[in-house]
């Protein structure tokens, strides 16, 4: 990988590719990926690693961490993609009006949930409003609020159970 990098030695990347390439797409294949998906992201991933080796730093990963980090990154953003609907597939006009009996349900899930979240304690309100209102991920919040990382998951993970049981 250090000549990949330092050099941009062919040779070597031809190496890496025999090693890994295989290793990537069984890696996507047991992750869910079918066998297409799996090729064309190896591929991708292959050609990132050769384009960005620059960024290659072994006092921060090995290679293998470094390049399986690539490939589940590719993944999660292939699996993005595949769920966006295409312009085709979107509707266009006005939404037909909602059914009466839907409109007072969501109204009453509504302060039923309202309820729930005064119920909850503070700490535990601020950090879903934070999350879920706020749209900030947890690692954010930790910064915002000086709390350590887990003691935000953890509230949040005790939050939601609360909120989940009071919707029942």
């Amino acid at each position: 990988m250090l000549r990949v990098r330092d050099q941009k030695d062919r040779k070597a990347f031809a190496a890496l590719f025999t090693h890994f390439a295989p290793r990537i797409k069984g890696f996507l294949i047991k992750s869910g990926a079918d066998a297409a998906m799996a090729e064309e992201c190896a591929q991708d991933v292959m050609t990132t690693l050769w384009h960005k080796s620059g960024q290659f730093d072994p006092t921060r990963a090995s290679v293998a961490t470094w390049i399986f980090t690539i490939a589940r990154n590719r993944r999660i953003d292939m699996l993005r993609r595949q769920r966006r609907p295409e312009p085709e597939e979107l509707t266009w006009g006005p939404e037909p009006e909602p059914d009466q009996a839907d409109t007072i349900t969501l109204m009453q899930e509504t302060e039923q949930l309202k309820a729930a979240m005064i119920a909850l304690p503070d700490a535990q309100r601020e950090l879903i409003e934070k999350a879920y209102f706020g749209d900030l991920s947890q690692a954010e919040i930790a910064k915002i609020t000086g709390l350590p990382l887990g003691t935000i998951k953890s509230r949040i993970r005790l939050a939601l159970e609360r909120l989940r049981h009071a919707m029942k």
